[in-house]
């Protein structure tokens, strides 16, 4: 749907991703190129329909529809994810004594403090940019990376278990496959964090670091994500041979249930990731966010509203 306007207002300049500009004006107006859909346009002309389900205002607000099948592969995970949760603590209690931290049950709390933290938080945390599509991307961010915290704090317990135990016991660290790849994924954890916070929430990153940077986070989120769920699936083994031995082929009632838990892990990571890979289920970019994304191209290719 085109809009005439009175002579003199200046012409509309269209820019690259479908956004263009109207000026000059008494304020910038932001407006967004729909294909095959009318634009929604919010000032003096009033708000007009649009098809797509999304729509903008001046003070740069966008409300996008959530795709119909996304809440119920979320709700899925979600199922999955506390199961899993649960399942574990039924494990410890059942066959392993349940948990003091003062005794040998010390060691329990460690797989139960890996699968909260660095399996069901983590993959709540890279879910948090397909969940709230429509909040604040700073809000978004704050919620992401205060996960992420959380995960940490709960795994650094879970190392502290395993290692006071072993101590306490007189075993050996880190000789097996499962403690290797384990301290691998915390210290990658950490340092995703780390970086994570230094470019997308500690103020003044410039923001070309950020847009190289970003498929950066993203592939290393969800590598670290899957590394995780490996390495429980491989404590989890560990834990079955070390305890069970040679009754784990005898189908006892211990080692079934663990073996549901790891098909738990295995599906609670798969949908995780299988959210994650859907292009038509990420977080649709906000005005304000198209907005920076324009004035960085300004800024390195010389371009401008008016320069065409």
């Amino acid at each position: 749907m085109k809009q005439k306007r009175k002579p003199g207002t200046g012409p509309l300049r269209s820019l690259e991703l479908g956004v263009s500009f109207l000026a000059p004006s008494p304020h910038m107006e932001l407006l967004v190129s729909c294909p095959r859909s009318r634009l929604s346009l919010w000032g003096d002309l009033g708000p007009l329909p649009m098809d797509d389900g999304i729509c903008l205002s001046m003070e740069g607000g966008a409300a996008a529809s959530t795709p119909a099948a996304l809440p119920y592969y979320v709700a899925f995970s979600q199922l999955l994810g506390l199961t899993l949760v649960a399942m574990t603590g039924a494990w410890l209690g059942l066959y392993r004594g349940g948990i003091a931290w003062e005794s040998d049950l010390q060691f329990n709390a460690h797989p139960l403090c890996m699968v909260i933290g660095l399996v069901f938080l983590q993959g709540d945390a890279l879910l948090v940019y397909r969940v709230f599509r429509n909040e604040a991307k700073r809000t978004t961010k704050v919620l992401h990376g205060l996960l992420h915290v959380f995960a940490l704090v709960i795994a650094l317990v879970g190392l502290v278990a395993v290692f006071g135990y072993h101590r306490r016991k007189g075993y050996a660290d880190l000789y097996s496959l499962h403690s290797w790849c384990g301290i691998l994924v915390f210290v990658l954890y950490f340092v995703q964090w780390l970086v994570g916070f230094s470019f997308f929430l500690f103020p003044g990153a410039p923001f070309s670091l950020r847009s190289r940077y970003r498929p950066q986070h993203v592939f290393f989120g969800a590598t670290i994500f899957l590394l995780s769920v490996g390495t429980a699936l491989l404590g989890l083994k560990e834990a079955l041979l070390f305890n069970l031995g040679d009754k784990y082929s005898a189908f006892e009632p211990e080692g079934v249930l663990a073996n549901v838990l790891g098909l738990l892990l295995a599906c609670f990571g798969g949908a995780v990731l299988y959210i994650l890979t859907r292009a038509d289920w990420k977080r649709p970019s906000q005005a304000e966010e198209q907005a920076l994304s324009m004035d960085f191209k300004t800024l390195t290719e010389g371009d401008s509203p008016g320069s065409q």
